[in-house]
């Protein structure tokens, strides 16, 4: 199980270090993140969240149009909450060295896949 910074340890972790928890919210004593790391970071994740809205609207108009399976919708809608739940993920672990830009990097994969099954229909 991947441990949280916001769920309370249990009674025998009471001491847990920071390097374990992956996923938390900053606190007040955490240092701020770098100023290029945050810019950089939300640059990449406004630029897939634009090319998520536009497979939405490319969606929604392949939907309006016809032509397309009941399977259609359904599918695009969840890669993009994938996509959607990654790069929460890289905002919450930002502390961390790797963490953020693996799985920013991994929400470029089902926008991927959105993006080819947006073409197809």
């Amino acid at each position: 199980m991947v441990p949280f910074g916001w769920e309370p340890a249990p009674a025998g972790e009471a001491g847990e270090t920071d390097s374990e928890v992956f996923f938390r919210f900053p606190g007040v004593d955490d240092p701020a993140p770098g100023t290029r790391r945050l810019l950089a970071m939300s640059v990449y994740a406004s630029l897939l969240g634009l090319a998520g809205v536009g497979i939405g609207i490319r969606g929604l108009v392949s939907q309006i149009g016809g032509g397309v399976p009941g399977w259609y919708v359904p599918v695009l809608a969840f890669l993009g909450m994938v996509s959607v739940a990654l790069s929460v993920g890289a905002f919450l672990s930002i502390h961390r060295r790797v963490l953020p830009w693996a799985l920013l990097l991994g929400a470029a994969l089902p926008l991927i896949a959105d993006i080819m099954l947006a073409v197809a229909y």
